[in-house]
């Protein structure tokens, strides 16, 4: 078991090592992850449980905004 890990592992470092464009292309998507999930989570995601606003429980707020989303839903059908 041991020893087919250790291949495993050796085959992934050794493509890895060897590439040449692939590198810049696992750096383009490791730049985009990183656009998505931290820059515009700041922009387009606020975190709307921990501000001031949210003056009840947080239990409480989401519950409710599920129900009101949920019967909007159902009165636009």
């Amino acid at each position: 078991m041991k020893n087919t890990i250790q291949k495993i592992w050796r085959f992934y470092v050794d493509g890895f090592r060897g590439m040449t464009f692939g590198k810049t292309l696992w750096l383009i998507i490791l730049v985009k992850l990183f656009i998505m999930f931290f820059i515009l989570r700041i922009f387009f995601f606020p975190n709307y449980l921990n501000s001031s606003a949210v003056g009840e429980d947080k239990e409480e707020y989401v519950s409710r905004e599920l129900i009101d989303r949920a019967l909007n839903i159902v009165n636009h059908l």
